[in-house]
């Protein structure tokens, strides 16, 4: 199996994992609250099933993407949730058939891609294993959002390698989302999987260093936990100051998590 079809494999496994907290939910489960301020587990699907839609439109079909994106230009934050506009009116059950229509259609889409070909996105073209990549992280971000909500307890689960490997590509968007400048020294980062195997990125010798479980690491960069409640050591002055504003998606990083706010979840 190449990379890019064991991303899409995983892609296709994260957002099972979401789907299965989804099913048999009641509209009220639905029109519950959710971490993330004025967002009800419905707004959460709605979000993720319109990101799945734009990379499926992406992949499929480039013209209609940048139709899709243009008006979008200098605010996407806000576009994307003028978009959720389109589902938020219906029932819970059209927003999950919704849901799942559009996810497996970006799977199918970004499958069909040529070898060696990119696809259009925002900032730049990606390739497609890439965006399967984001993929994950947006479906594992909003998924603990809906457990959370829900009571329930995710298990770290082996498909987070795609969203650590995308993390440590996208590692200076927190200091971009602030206007602080990157720093050029590169950063170390060994992380403890699901399976006890030792994930790493970055140099031997850097004397930046990231260590600690990667579930919390996956936590962290999308900014469902704060660091005081994750196992995660930093190793150097920029490491840790890069704890404080780890975020994997552009654009503003939003009010995060308060210490301790998910302590009853605590086994």
């Amino acid at each position: 199996m190449s990379a890019s079809q064991n991303v899409l494999k995983d892609l296709a496994t994260s957002a099972d994992e979401t789907d299965r907290m989804l099913t048999g939910l009641s509209d009220d489960q639905w029109a519950r609250p959710t971490p993330a301020p004025g967002w009800t587990i419905t707004h959460q699907v709605a979000h993720i099933s319109f990101i799945f839609r734009l990379a499926g439109t992406a992949a499929a079909d480039p013209a209609a993407f940048r139709a899709m994106t243009e008006h979008a230009k200098g605010d996407f934050d806000g576009a994307v949730n003028a978009a959720l506009a389109d589902y938020l009116p219906a029932p819970p059950q059209t927003v999950l058939e919704r849901w799942r229509a559009e996810r497996a259609a970006a799977i199918e889409a970004l499958a069909a891609v040529p070898a060696g070909q990119l696809v259009p996105w925002l900032v730049n073209p990606l390739p497609p294993a890439v965006l399967a990549s984001a993929g994950i992280m947006e479906t594992f971000a909003h998924g603990q959002d809906i457990a959370d909500a829900l009571g329930i307890r995710r298990e770290p689960t082996e498909w987070l390698r795609h969203l650590v490997g995308f993390a440590y590509l996208t590692r200076d968007f927190g200091y971009q989302s602030r206007g602080l400048t990157q720093p050029v020294e590169p950063f170390r980062w060994e992380l403890d999987a699901p399976s006890g195997e030792l994930w790493t990125h970055g140099p031997l010798d850097a004397t930046q260093k990231i260590t600690g479980p990667a579930h919390d690491l996956c936590l962290l960069v999308t900014r469902r936990r704060h660091r005081d409640d994750l196992a995660l050591t930093a190793t150097g002055r920029q490491a840790d100051h890069w704890l404080d504003i780890a975020q994997a998606y552009r654009g503003p990083a939003g009010p995060g998590r308060a210490p301790g706010q998910f302590a009853h979840l605590r086994a």
